[in-house]
């Protein structure tokens, strides 16, 4: 019988990995645009870093995951 685990992992790599993109999506447009609008900065500053904080552990979580893809 043929081990689920490894198609599992692929699968939740590939999930992983669109997370990322998406994540990176919503960045990429959303912090200039916070940061070009007068005011915004102060009131989304903490917003901003949390994205910034997952973002991170996404691309380190995916790598740990992707570790483990034969």
């Amino acid at each position: 019988m043929v081990s689920l685990i490894p198609s599992i992992i692929s699968i939740a790599l590939q999930l992983l990995v669109l997370g990322i993109i998406i994540l990176s999506a919503i960045l990429v447009v959303g912090v200039p645009v916070i940061l070009a609008s007068p005011g915004k900065w102060e009131e989304s500053k903490n917003l901003i870093y949390t994205g910034a904080g997952l973002w991170a552990g996404l691309i380190i979580f995916t790598g740990i995951v992707n570790s483990f893809v034969i």
